[in-house]
């Protein structure tokens, strides 16, 4: 486990530092521990060197008042340059998802030199007007409501909360585990303290400086989308990969904003075979 100060992020790696890097970039109110070590460990297994990391305010990196964050999403972008640092790696595959897949373009536009390809899982083009897509459905923005009533202090009130929207995100294709997920949850609640600071997510601005500026994106894409994802409806996967010159789609059908481990084999096959065909580099400073 590895700590970064100013602020501190927590880290950790899997596989051979020889191997090309793939930092993983998690979406709002998520700690690390939402790219299962499973899904990290096949990673490293199949030839790379997997760097996951907890964003401000999630799991054991440092956390902010509820509130007006003091950081934008600019900052986190940055915050993933100074998780390749601190690994010793100057060239990076990144990938995200969701929120983590709006940081890595930011990442992959502000500072092209240090990526080498990218892949956005259930995510949306940044800097781009989407009004005319497919918006969230209204049974998810219904859910989504109810997170007003909860108390973010209370760890009853926030597990329950976060199973059930586990269970409004989750794939058609698959059946929902309820008992492994809440288990995760609590999990992940314990690790991170709470969830409350998290919160600060949904509050986060900046990347202003980048709108209209995604066709300027240098780095290989590959966006892999679910086709039943309530947050982010299928379209907006299909927009990202049309606005990037060469970018790939990889549809997970009945998939919903998850990572379900029966749709792993299918995402992690596209994103090693995409690391492969982009391999012209060490991964060193």
């Amino acid at each position: 486990m590895t700590t970064i100060n100013r602020p501190e992020l927590a880290s950790e790696a899997f596989g051979d530092p020889e191997n090309p890097p793939l930092l993983l970039i998690m979406g709002a109110m998520a700690s690390m521990l939402w790219w299962p070590q499973a899904f990290c460990r096949d990673l490293a297994d199949a030839g790379l060197y997997v760097i996951r990391y907890d964003n401000r305010d999630t799991g054991r990196s440092t956390k902010y008042p509820p509130g007006k964050p003091p950081y934008t999403f600019d900052d986190m972008a940055d915050d993933a340059i100074g998780v390749l640092d601190r690994h010793g790696v100057g060239r990076a595959h990144v990938a995200g998802m969701s929120m983590g897949g709006m940081i890595a373009q930011l990442v992959a536009l502000k500072h092209p030199s240090r990526v080498a390809s990218l892949t956005v899982i259930s995510s949306t083009p940044v800097g781009v007007d989407t009004s005319h897509l497919p918006q969230t459905t209204d049974a998810y923005i219904k859910h989504s409501s109810e997170g007003v009533d909860v108390d973010w202090a209370d760890r009853r009130q926030v597990i329950d909360f976060m199973v059930r929207d586990a269970r409004a995100i989750a794939s058609t294709a698959h059946p929902f585990d309820e008992a492994r997920m809440r288990a995760f949850i609590e999990q992940d609640y314990i690790r991170s303290g709470g969830s409350l600071s998290a919160t600060n997510h949904f509050s986060l601005e900046g990347g202003d400086g980048w709108k209209g500026r995604l066709h300027e994106m240098a780095a290989p894409l590959l966006v892999i989308h679910g086709t039943s994802d309530p947050i982010l409806p299928i379209e907006h996967g299909e927009a990202l990969a049309k606005m990037v010159a060469g970018g790939k789609l990889l549809c997970i059908e009945g998939g919903g904003h998850e990572l379900h481990p029966q749709d792993w084999p299918a995402m992690q096959a596209a994103i090693v075979a995409h690391i492969r065909s982009n391999r012209d580099f060490t991964g060193r400073p």
